[in-house]
């Protein structure tokens, strides 16, 4: 039966094939990364129709993957009648083009859909400025692929979203300038928070910051442990503004609580580099509670991601205590790795334990 061309897709989603990449692994197991991979499409918007995948052996320049797999993707895209393809690793600004040319459909790869997240994420003006930032240093190597395929920053759908839909600079030198505009902005606000942070050290309240892989329930730990009410969801990348809340512990000593943004496996660079600010919370903290979910089969690669994060951003040296988090969704028992401490934060089993694990790590040592 022949198509109809003159559908209406004005307030349809974006239709997306997903494509999974390795390199140079032996028996990989695809279906993780592509599960993680749908849930972020899944977060931005996008309907996942189907999925390829492809362990790289021997790179190739112009599209990273080989000639037969962007083929396959062609006549995959055709027959699902999707619309635009993510890849699950960076791409360079030449091979999102090239993809893109043979495959007859935007391109966008697993760096610009989390930037696309975050820019749907941030809701103060420090997490506006910091995303605005990160996309523009991601652009800046690929600005001619990103204009070809949009006039527009704020335009073209997920993967060309920005804040307040601002308009994509062709020319490098303004997109330098306005990085440099934004980084003065961030600077000012990272001194205020210094004042801030002099005055919390001068009164010797100690600093305790919620890490974790993104959707292992830290906002929803910040909620049941300080009545935040902070926005909480199953969704990756749920809440991406830093919340600073005061907590009183049972021995009359306060604590600054602060639940950072979640980290993902293959983070853009261009996120580690624009959110310094804000991760400068985690790095300046006395106390990590590391998040996890106990339910994710995929915890201990996690624990791998967040843990390289904070070497990334200096804060490995800190005190940690690991916080299993979702134990009400585990079905069978779970082996309870020392230094410890299983919660349900949504059902705030296990917080007056990890307060006391809190407590006892700040004072008692």
């Amino acid at each position: 039966m022949k198509k109809n061309n003159l559908k209406d897709t004005s307030k349809q989603k974006e239709r997306a094939l997903i494509v999974g990449v390795a390199f140079n692994k032996n028996q990989y197991n695809f279906e993780p990364a592509l599960e993680e991979l749908s849930s972020l499409c899944y977060t931005a918007g996008l309907e996942v129709v189907g999925s390829a995948y492809q362990n790289v052996k021997e790179q190739n320049p112009s599209t990273l993957l080989g000639s037969g797999k962007v083929e396959e993707i062609r006549l995959l895209v055709e027959e699902l009648d999707a619309n635009v393809v993510v890849v699950d690793c960076e791409l360079t600004g030449s091979q999102l083009n090239n993809i893109s040319d043979i495959v007859k459909v935007k391109v966008i790869d697993r760096a610009m859909l989390i930037l696309d997240i975050f820019a749907g994420r941030a809701t103060t003006n420090e997490g506006r400025l910091q995303v605005k930032l990160a996309q523009l240093k991601y652009s800046l190597p690929r600005i001619s692929s990103i204009s070809n395929s949009s006039g527009r920053f704020g335009s073209a759908g997920v993967g060309m979203r920005g804040p307040g839909e601002t308009k994509l600079e062709t020319d490098k030198r303004a997109i330098r300038e306005n990085i440099i505009k934004l980084e003065k902005e961030i600077r000012k606000i990272k001194e205020n928070r210094q004042v801030q942070k002099s005055s919390r050290k001068k009164n010797q309240v100690k600093q305790v910051a919620i890490v974790g892989y993104t959707n292992a329930g830290k906002s929803t730990l910040m909620n049941t442990i300080t009545k935040a009410g902070i926005y909480a969801d199953n969704l990756l990348f749920a809440t991406l503004d830093t919340t600073t809340r005061n907590l009183w512990l049972d021995n009359n000593q306060q604590i600054v609580l602060i639940d950072t943004v979640g980290f993902i496996d293959k983070l853009p660079h261009a996120f580690i580099q624009a959110f310094n600010a804000t991760l400068e919370e985690t790095a300046d903290a006395d106390l990590l509670l590391h998040v996890i979910d106990a339910s994710d089969p995929n915890y201990k690669e996690h624990i791998e991601v967040v843990e390289q994060v904070l070497k990334e951003i200096h804060a490995d040296k800190i005190p940690v205590i690991k916080v299993f988090n979702k134990i009400d969704k585990i079905g069978k028992p779970f082996e309870v790795p020392p230094e410890t401490v299983l919660i349900s934060a949504k059902n705030n089993n296990g917080i007056d334990l990890l307060k006391e694990k809190i407590k006892n790590t700040l004072f008692n040592n």
